[in-house]
C-alpha cells in the first residue's frame, strides 16, 4: 500500500476514533462538561494529562530544538519534566481538595473578591491563547505535508475536529479522547525512535543508543560524532551551550513554575474523586509523560546527523524525495548562491526577511526570505526547526506505516492540548465571569450553551493564532509558560501556603506580572524583533525566560500590598486551613 494511502487511513481513523469517542461520552450537565463528573479513575486520568501536556511542542517541536540548538535546547526538557514535579507536590492535592472547577473559581473563593477571578480570567485567557497558537500551528504543519494542503486549510481542519469533541463532549469527552491520544502519540513517536536508534547505533533503545558508538566503523560516539561534523561545518559543539548561566536558569525556571501554573492542567485534577487520587494521578502522568521526555534528547541528536548526512554536499538534482516534499511545503528551502548545483548546509542564516514576500514577491521560505548576499555566509539550506521529527521517519527511509504513523500522532499530541485549553477559556468565560460574576441566576442549561458558545468563538480566535503565530511552536510555548509563572503560579502559591495573603496583594501581584512578562515578550518577539539580541536583553535574560523576573515582581508586589491592606476575614483563615489539612475531600461544586 502506497505510504500516502496508508498516511489518509491512520488519520482517517484516528479522527473517527476520537470523534466517536466524544459522542459516546458527551456532556449532559455542566459537572460533567467542567470535571467529567468528577470520578475518572487516576491511572486514566494520568493518561489524559500525559496527553494534555504532551502537546505539540512536546510531540513536534522540542525534538527539532534540540537538534539544533544542541545543549542550549535542553531547558525544555529540565524545565518541563521538574515543572511536573512541582505541580504534583505542590500544587494538585491542594486544589483538588478545595473543589472547585477552575483556576478563577480558586482565586475568586480564596481571595473573596470578584475583581481577583476576573483578573484571573484574563490572565488565563492570555497564557491560553498564547499556547493554543503554538499547537494549532502544530496542526497545520502536519497537515500542510501529510494531506498535501496548504498550512491554512491544515489548520482550518483541525479547527474543525477540535470543535467536535471538545464543544460536543467538554471534560467529559475530552478525557476519555486523551487517552486515546496518548496511546496513538506515544507509539508513534517511539517507534521511529526504535527504527533510528537501531540504525545509527546497532542499538533499538534510544535512552542507550544516545550513549552507543555510531555503527559505522568509526568507532566515535553519537555526539562525539555529531560535535565533529557540526564543527566542520562551521557550527558549534552540539554538547556545548551558548546561553549564558543566567538565562538557562531562568528559562528552566519558567518553564517549571509556568508549568505548575498552567490552567489546562491544574483543572485535571479536578476531575478524580478525592486529593489522594490527584497525587496518584500525578505520579502517573509523570511516567507516562517521561517515556517521550526521555527519547526526546536521542531524536533531536540522532535527527541531526540523519539531516546532515543526507543534504550537505548532495547534489539538488539528486536530492532525496523526502527534501522537495518539505520543500514543496515551504517548510525547507534551498538556494543555489555559488552556481553549483550542490547543496551547502554550513553555520548561519541562509535566509532573511519577512515570510510574506521573496524577491519576486511570492511566498517562498515559510518563514524567512531567501537573502541574495551570498558573500554574507556560505549557507544554502533553511530547514524549519519544527519538521524534524515528522521528516525523521522519511529521512530514515522507514517503512511508509512509520510515517503515516507519525503523522497521526502529531496531530493526536496537538489537538488533544487544544482541546484542553479550548475548554479552560470556555469554562472560564461561562462558569467565571457569567455564572459567578455577571449572571449568577443563569440556568444550567443556559451556562452549558454559554460554554459551547465560548469555545466556539475561542477555536475561531486560536485558527487565527495557529496561521500566524509568532514564532516555532516550542517558542510559542515557552512564552505561555512565562505568563503562566508570572501571573497565576504566585497567586495559586500563596493562595495555599500563606493565610496573610489578601485580596488587594493577589490583585495587584497578577497585573504587575502579567503585565510586565508581556510587554517585554512582545516588544522583542511583536514590535521590536531586530532588538531581540542578548545585549538588549534585561540582565541577559531572553523573552522565553523573563516569566522568572515576572514571578519575582509578582510574589513582591503582592506581599507588599498585602502588608499594606488589612487581613483576610475569618472564613479565609479557616478555608486555608482546610485546604492544607491531609483529610478528606470536598467534591467539586456549582456555586
Amino acid at each position: 500500500m502506497e505510504t500516502q494511502t496508508l498516511i489518509y487511513l491512520f488519520v482517517g481513523a484516528s479522527f473517527a476514533l476520537y470523534i466517536g469517542i466524544a459522542i459516546w461520552s458527551r456532556a449532559s450537565s455542566t459537572k460533567e462538561f467542567y470535571v467529567a463528573g468528577g470520578g475518572v479513575n487516576p491511572v486514566v486520568n494520568g493518561m489524559a494529562t500525559a496527553a494534555d501536556w504532551m502537546s505539540a511542542a512536546s510531540f513536534i517541536s522540542m525534538a527539532g530544538i534540540i537538534a539544533f540548538a544542541g545543549y542550549d535546547g535542553s531547558v525544555y526538557l529540565m524545565g518541563w519534566t521538574g515543572g511536573y514535579v512541582l505541580l504534583a507536590l505542590l500544587l494538585a492535592p491542594y486544589l483538588r481538595k478545595f473543589g472547585q472547577f477552575t483556576v478563577p473559581d480558586f482565586i475568586g473563593t480564596r481571595y473573596y473578591s470578584k475583581a481577583a477571578r476576573v483578573v484571573a480570567v484574563i490572565c488565563l485567557i492570555f497564557i491560553s491563547f498564547t499556547y493554543i497558537a503554538g499547537q494549532m500551528r502544530g496542526v497545520g504543519i502536519v497537515f500542510s505535508r501529510f494531506l498535501d494542503v496548504p498550512i491554512l486549510w491544515g489548520v482550518i481542519i483541525g479547527m474543525g475536529i477540535v470543535f467536535v469533541y471538545a464543544v460536543l463532549g467538554g471534560m467529559k469527552g475530552i478525557t476519555y479522547t486523551q487517552v486515546a491520544q496518548y496511546c496513538v502519540l506515544i507509539f508513534a513517536y517511539m517507534v521511529p525512535a526504535f527504527f533510528l536508534s537501531f540504525m545509527i547505533t546497532g542499538n533499538p533503545i534510544p535512552q542507550f543508543g544516545l550513549g552507543s558508538q555510531v555503527s559505522d566503523g568509526s568507532s566515535l560516539y553519537v555526539l562525539e560524532k555529531l560535535n565533529l561534523v557540526l564543527m566542520d561545518l562551521g557550527f558549534g559543539q552540539y554538547t556545548k551551550g551558548s546561553k549564558s548561566m543566567i538565562d538557562v536558569f531562568c528559562i528552566t525556571l519558567a518553564l517549571m513554575v509556568g508549568t505548575a501554573g498552567l490552567p489546562h492542567v491544574i483543572v485535571r485534577f479536578f476531575t478524580v474523586p478525592k486529593a489522594s487520587d490527584a497525587r496518584r494521578s500525578a505520579g502517573w502522568a509523570l511516567i507516562f509523560i517521561a517515556l517521550l521526555y526521555t527519547t526526546a534528547g536521542p531524536v533531536g541528536a540522532f535527527a541531526r546527523l540523519n539531516f546532515v548526512d543526507t543534504v550537505n554536499e548532495t547534489q539538488y538534482a539528486e536530492a532525496p524525495e523526502w527534501f522537495t516534499n518539505w520543500e514543496a511545503n515551504d517548510l525547507i528551502a534551498w538556494r543555489d548562491k555559488n552556481g553549483d548545483g550542490v547543496m551547502q548546509y554550513r553555520a548561519g542564516d541562509a535566509f532573511a526577511g519577512s515570510p510574506e514576500f521573496s524577491e519576486s514577491g511570492v511566498g517562498n521560505s515559510g518563514e524567512r526570505l531567501l537573502d541574495n548576499m551570498a558573500t554574507v555566509n556560505e549557507n544554502e539550506v533553511y530547514v524549519d526547526r519544527d519538521i524534524m521529527v515528522l521528516a525523521n521517519p522519511e529521512i530514515g527511509n522507514l517503512p511508509g506505516w512509520v510515517i503515516a504513523l507519525v503523522a497521526a500522532g502529531g496531530l493526536a499530541a496537538a489537538l488533544s492540548t487544544a482541546a484542553g485549553l479550548l475548554l479552560v477559556i470556555s469554562s472560564s468565560v461561562s462558569h467565571d465571569l457569567l455564572k459567578s460574576t455577571l449572571k449568577p441566576d443563569i440556568s444550567e442549561k443556559g451556562e452549558l450553551l454559554a460554554a459551547r458558545i465560548a469555545a466556539t468563538a475561542a477555536i475561531v480566535v486560536a485558527g487565527y493564532l495557529g496561521i500566524y503565530p509568532p514564532g516555532w511552536v516550542a517558542q510559542v510555548v515557552a512564552f505561555a509558560f512565562g505568563l503562566a509563572a508570572a501571573s497565576l503560579f504566585p497567586a495559586i502559591f500563596m493562595g495555599i501556603f500563606s493565610k496573610r495573603m489578601n485580596r488587594e496583594g493577589a490583585i495587584a501581584g497578577m497585573v504587575a506580572g502579567l503585565t510586565s512578562t508581556f510587554l517585554y515578550i512582545a516588544y522583542f518577539k511583536l514590535w521590536e524583533p531586530a532588538a531581540n539580541t542578548a545585549e538588549n536583553w534585561l540582565f541577559g535574560i531572553s523573552p522565553e525566560g523573563i516569566g522568572v523576573v515576572g514571578m519575582v515582581l509578582n510574589f513582591a508586589v503582592a506581599i507588599g500590598v498585602a502588608r499594606m491592606t488589612a487581613k483576610p476575614p475569618a472564613e479565609i483563615d479557616a478555608l486555608v486551613e482546610n485546604i492544607r489539612v491531609p483529610r478528606g475531600s470536598g467534591a467539586a461544586r456549582v456555586h
